[in-house]
């Protein structure tokens, strides 16, 4: 399935993450400045996309869509993986008594 939804995530002011959804690169808002077109990307459906100034990217989320975001936010969401997860503790059932 080809990749139809071009995603640019940038920050609030708030720091909260604003999410828009474009049908086409061209749909991109003149302030992000094509620089240049993917060509080395191991997701064959992103070689060809354009590379835009001020953005990170493209990269791929899900099956659909290309993502773009600003260096603030790809900062922020990479910090955030970066942070090792504590892992999950089993809770531990009691042993009832059989009566044998």
């Amino acid at each position: 399935m080809a990749k139809d939804t071009w995603r640019v995530v940038t920050q609030g002011r708030n720091g909260e993450l604003i999410i828009h959804d474009f049908d086409k690169a061209e749909d991109i808002p003149t302030s992000h400045l094509q620089v240049g077109i993917d060509d080395c990307s191991t997701d064959l459906e992103l070689r060809g996309a354009p590379v835009f100034r001020s953005l990170v990217g493209p990269m791929p989320e899900g099956k659909n869509v290309i993502r773009y975001e600003t260096p603030e936010v790809f900062e922020m969401l990479t910090k955030e993986w970066a942070i090792p997860k504590a892992p999950k503790r089993r809770s531990r059932k009691k042993k009832t008594a059989t009566n044998g």
